[in-house]
Protein backbone atom coordinates (compact mmCIF):
# COMPACT_ATOMS: atom_id res chain seq x y z
CA UNK A 1 0.00 0.00 0.00
CA UNK A 2 1.42 3.39 -1.03
CA UNK A 3 -0.61 5.43 1.45
CA UNK A 4 -2.98 8.37 1.31
CA UNK A 5 -1.55 11.87 0.79
CA UNK A 6 -3.14 15.31 1.11
CA UNK A 7 -2.79 17.18 -2.18
CA UNK A 8 -3.42 20.68 -0.84
CA UNK A 9 -1.91 22.96 1.79
CA UNK A 10 -5.34 23.43 3.38
CA UNK A 11 -7.71 20.45 3.36
CA UNK A 12 -11.19 19.81 4.67
CA UNK A 13 -12.91 20.61 6.85
CA UNK A 14 -13.30 16.96 7.75
CA UNK A 15 -15.05 15.22 10.62
CA UNK A 16 -12.39 13.91 12.98
CA UNK A 17 -13.07 11.27 15.63
CA UNK A 18 -10.85 13.25 18.00
CA UNK A 19 -11.22 16.88 16.93
CA UNK A 20 -14.74 17.31 15.60
CA UNK A 21 -15.03 19.48 12.48
CA UNK A 22 -11.39 20.09 11.64
CA UNK A 23 -9.70 22.21 9.00
CA UNK A 24 -6.34 20.65 8.14
CA UNK A 25 -3.05 22.44 7.50
CA UNK A 26 -0.42 20.46 5.60
CA UNK A 27 3.06 21.99 5.89
CA UNK A 28 4.71 19.13 3.99
CA UNK A 29 5.10 18.51 0.26
CA UNK A 30 1.84 17.53 -1.41
CA UNK A 31 3.39 14.74 -3.50
CA UNK A 32 5.17 12.63 -0.86
CA UNK A 33 5.33 11.90 2.84
CA UNK A 34 8.10 13.60 4.81
CA UNK A 35 8.58 12.55 8.41
CA UNK A 36 11.14 11.92 11.14
CA UNK A 37 9.42 8.57 11.85
CA UNK A 38 8.46 5.60 9.69
CA UNK A 39 5.56 4.20 11.71
CA UNK A 40 4.39 0.84 10.43
CA UNK A 41 0.72 1.88 10.73
CA UNK A 42 0.86 5.35 9.10
CA UNK A 43 -2.02 6.04 6.72
CA UNK A 44 0.31 8.23 4.62
CA UNK A 45 2.43 5.16 3.86
CA UNK A 46 6.03 4.38 4.67
CA UNK A 47 8.68 7.12 4.81
CA UNK A 48 10.96 7.25 1.79
CA UNK A 49 14.37 8.98 1.72
CA UNK A 50 14.09 12.79 1.44
CA UNK A 51 14.03 14.30 -2.02
CA UNK A 52 17.03 16.69 -2.38
CA UNK A 53 14.81 19.13 -4.29
CA UNK A 54 11.83 18.76 -1.96
CA UNK A 55 9.95 22.01 -1.47
CA UNK A 56 7.88 23.06 1.53
CA UNK A 57 4.98 25.48 1.05
CA UNK A 58 6.17 28.94 2.03
CA UNK A 59 4.89 30.81 5.06
CA UNK A 60 3.16 33.26 2.73
CA UNK A 61 1.48 30.47 0.74
CA UNK A 62 0.18 28.82 3.90
CA UNK A 63 -1.19 32.07 5.29
CA UNK A 64 -2.86 33.06 2.02
CA UNK A 65 -4.45 29.62 1.52
CA UNK A 66 -5.67 29.49 5.12
CA UNK A 67 -7.14 32.99 5.03
CA UNK A 68 -8.90 32.32 1.75
CA UNK A 69 -10.46 29.15 3.14
CA UNK A 70 -11.47 30.67 6.49
CA UNK A 71 -12.97 33.77 4.91
CA UNK A 72 -15.00 31.60 2.56
CA UNK A 73 -16.20 29.40 5.43
CA UNK A 74 -17.11 32.42 7.54
CA UNK A 75 -19.16 33.91 4.69
CA UNK A 76 -21.18 30.69 4.57
CA UNK A 77 -21.46 30.51 8.37
CA UNK A 78 -19.82 27.07 8.23
CA UNK A 79 -19.16 25.28 11.51
CA UNK A 80 -15.59 24.68 12.67
CA UNK A 81 -14.12 23.19 15.85
CA UNK A 82 -10.38 22.99 15.15
CA UNK A 83 -7.62 24.13 12.85
CA UNK A 84 -5.24 21.17 12.86
CA UNK A 85 -1.64 20.92 11.71
CA UNK A 86 -1.39 17.41 10.29
CA UNK A 87 -0.89 16.37 6.66
CA UNK A 88 1.78 14.32 4.95
CA UNK A 89 4.17 13.72 7.84
CA UNK A 90 5.63 15.65 10.76
CA UNK A 91 4.54 19.34 10.67
CA UNK A 92 7.28 20.64 12.98
CA UNK A 93 9.86 19.78 10.30
CA UNK A 94 8.85 22.95 8.44
CA UNK A 95 11.63 25.54 8.91
CA UNK A 96 9.09 28.30 9.66
CA UNK A 97 6.75 26.22 11.82
CA UNK A 98 6.73 28.71 14.72
CA UNK A 99 5.94 31.73 12.53
CA UNK A 100 3.19 29.81 10.72
CA UNK A 101 1.61 28.90 14.05
CA UNK A 102 1.62 32.61 14.91
CA UNK A 103 -0.04 33.47 11.58
CA UNK A 104 -2.64 30.76 12.15
CA UNK A 105 -3.54 32.06 15.61
CA UNK A 106 -3.88 35.55 14.15
CA UNK A 107 -6.27 34.32 11.44
CA UNK A 108 -8.18 32.19 13.93
CA UNK A 109 -8.74 35.25 16.12
CA UNK A 110 -9.94 37.22 13.08
CA UNK A 111 -12.37 34.71 11.58
CA UNK A 112 -13.22 32.03 14.18
CA UNK A 113 -12.11 33.26 17.63
CA UNK A 114 -13.72 30.33 19.47
CA UNK A 115 -11.96 27.66 17.39
CA UNK A 116 -9.03 25.69 18.79
CA UNK A 117 -5.62 25.29 17.14
CA UNK A 118 -4.22 21.76 17.33
CA UNK A 119 -0.97 20.12 16.22
CA UNK A 120 -0.49 16.40 15.63
CA UNK A 121 3.21 15.77 16.28
CA UNK A 122 5.53 12.92 17.17
CA UNK A 123 7.49 15.29 19.48
CA UNK A 124 10.81 14.48 17.83
CA UNK A 125 11.58 18.15 17.06
CA UNK A 126 10.41 19.81 20.28
CA UNK A 127 13.99 20.52 21.34
CA UNK A 128 14.63 22.50 18.12
CA UNK A 129 14.66 26.28 18.42
CA UNK A 130 11.18 27.77 18.54
CA UNK A 131 9.20 24.52 18.30
CA UNK A 132 8.30 24.16 21.98
CA UNK A 133 7.35 27.84 22.24
CA UNK A 134 5.06 27.47 19.22
CA UNK A 135 3.41 24.33 20.59
CA UNK A 136 2.79 26.04 23.92
CA UNK A 137 0.86 28.78 22.07
CA UNK A 138 -1.54 26.25 20.57
CA UNK A 139 -4.65 24.98 22.34
CA UNK A 140 -3.97 21.31 21.72
CA UNK A 141 -0.42 20.05 21.16
CA UNK A 142 -1.19 16.36 20.57
CA UNK A 143 1.95 14.25 21.04
CA UNK A 144 2.37 10.70 19.79
CA UNK A 145 3.52 8.17 22.42
CA UNK A 146 3.04 4.61 21.19
CA UNK A 147 5.63 2.68 23.19
CA UNK A 148 6.70 1.90 26.72
CA UNK A 149 10.08 0.39 25.90
CA UNK A 150 12.91 1.41 23.59
CA UNK A 151 12.66 -1.86 21.68
CA UNK A 152 9.01 -1.34 20.79
CA UNK A 153 9.60 2.35 20.00
CA UNK A 154 12.20 1.36 17.41
CA UNK A 155 10.03 -1.41 15.93
CA UNK A 156 6.76 0.51 15.86
CA UNK A 157 7.74 4.13 15.21
CA UNK A 158 10.97 3.25 13.41
CA UNK A 159 12.55 6.76 13.64
CA UNK A 160 14.43 8.08 10.61
CA UNK A 161 16.53 10.38 12.78
CA UNK A 162 18.84 9.58 15.68
CA UNK A 163 16.43 9.79 18.61
CA UNK A 164 15.59 7.46 21.49
CA UNK A 165 12.40 6.95 23.46
CA UNK A 166 14.16 8.52 26.46
CA UNK A 167 14.90 11.68 24.46
CA UNK A 168 11.32 11.75 23.20
CA UNK A 169 9.94 11.60 26.74
CA UNK A 170 12.30 14.42 27.76
CA UNK A 171 10.99 16.47 24.82
CA UNK A 172 7.42 15.85 25.90
CA UNK A 173 8.17 16.92 29.47
CA UNK A 174 8.90 20.43 28.17
CA UNK A 175 5.12 20.68 27.59
CA UNK A 176 4.25 19.19 30.99
CA UNK A 177 0.68 19.99 32.00
CA UNK A 178 -0.28 21.34 28.55
CA UNK A 179 0.29 18.37 26.26
CA UNK A 180 -2.26 15.85 25.07
CA UNK A 181 -0.89 12.34 24.57
CA UNK A 182 -2.24 10.16 21.78
CA UNK A 183 -1.45 6.46 21.70
CA UNK A 184 -2.36 3.90 19.07
CA UNK A 185 -2.41 0.36 20.44
CA UNK A 186 -1.55 -2.39 18.03
CA UNK A 187 -0.10 -5.86 17.61
CA UNK A 188 1.04 -7.87 14.63
CA UNK A 189 4.01 -8.61 12.41
CA UNK A 190 6.07 -6.28 10.28
CA UNK A 191 8.15 -8.45 8.01
CA UNK A 192 9.54 -11.09 10.35
CA UNK A 193 9.31 -8.80 13.42
CA UNK A 194 6.46 -9.13 15.93
CA UNK A 195 5.27 -5.88 17.49
CA UNK A 196 2.91 -5.57 20.47
CA UNK A 197 2.54 -2.46 22.62
CA UNK A 198 -0.30 -3.98 24.69
CA UNK A 199 1.78 -6.33 26.85
CA UNK A 200 1.96 -5.81 30.60
CA UNK A 201 5.60 -4.72 30.30
CA UNK A 202 4.71 -2.12 27.68
CA UNK A 203 1.64 -0.78 29.46
CA UNK A 204 3.42 -0.49 32.82
CA UNK A 205 6.34 1.40 31.25
CA UNK A 206 3.99 3.60 29.21
CA UNK A 207 2.04 4.54 32.34
CA UNK A 208 5.32 5.52 33.96
CA UNK A 209 6.04 7.86 31.04
CA UNK A 210 2.63 9.47 31.47
CA UNK A 211 3.43 10.20 35.10
CA UNK A 212 6.55 12.07 33.97
CA UNK A 213 4.80 14.00 31.19
CA UNK A 214 1.68 14.87 33.22
CA UNK A 215 -0.62 15.29 30.19
CA UNK A 216 -3.95 17.08 30.54
CA UNK A 217 -5.60 14.42 28.37
CA UNK A 218 -4.74 10.95 27.03
CA UNK A 219 -6.27 9.81 23.73
CA UNK A 220 -6.34 6.05 23.14
CA UNK A 221 -7.30 4.57 19.80
CA UNK A 222 -6.92 1.55 17.49
CA UNK A 223 -6.26 1.26 13.78
CA UNK A 224 -9.08 2.95 11.89
CA UNK A 225 -7.79 2.97 8.31
CA UNK A 226 -5.70 0.84 5.97
CA UNK A 227 -2.05 0.55 6.99
CA UNK A 228 1.06 0.13 4.82
CA UNK A 229 1.91 -3.02 6.80
CA UNK A 230 -1.18 -5.15 6.30
CA UNK A 231 -0.48 -7.79 8.98
CA UNK A 232 -1.45 -5.59 11.93
CA UNK A 233 -4.34 -6.31 14.31
CA UNK A 234 -6.97 -3.82 15.40
CA UNK A 235 -7.25 -3.86 19.19
CA UNK A 236 -10.79 -4.28 20.52
CA UNK A 237 -12.73 -1.69 22.51
CA UNK A 238 -12.85 -3.76 25.70
CA UNK A 239 -9.06 -4.08 25.80
CA UNK A 240 -8.64 -0.35 25.15
CA UNK A 241 -11.12 0.47 27.91
CA UNK A 242 -9.11 -1.67 30.35
CA UNK A 243 -6.00 0.35 29.49
CA UNK A 244 -7.96 3.60 29.86
CA UNK A 245 -9.10 2.65 33.35
CA UNK A 246 -5.48 2.24 34.40
CA UNK A 247 -4.69 5.70 33.03
CA UNK A 248 -7.62 7.23 34.89
CA UNK A 249 -6.43 5.60 38.12
CA UNK A 250 -3.35 7.83 37.77
CA UNK A 251 -5.62 10.86 37.66
CA UNK A 252 -5.45 11.65 33.93
CA UNK A 253 -8.54 12.34 31.82
CA UNK A 254 -8.78 9.69 29.14
CA UNK A 255 -10.75 9.28 25.91
CA UNK A 256 -11.07 6.06 23.90
CA UNK A 257 -11.90 6.20 20.19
Amino acid sequence: MSGFLFEQIIFGPIRSRRLGISLGVNLLPTYKKHCTYNCIYCECGLTEPPDPEMRFPTRQEVKAALEDKMANMQSKEALLDNITFAGNGEPTIHPHFGKIVGDTIELRDKYYPDVKVAVLTNASKIADIGVADALLKTDSPILKLDAGTEETFQKLNNPRINISLKQTIENMMILKGHAIIQTLFIRGTSGDVFVDNTTEEEITAWLGHLEKIQPRLVMIYPIARATPVETLEKIGTEELMDIARRVEELGFETEVY
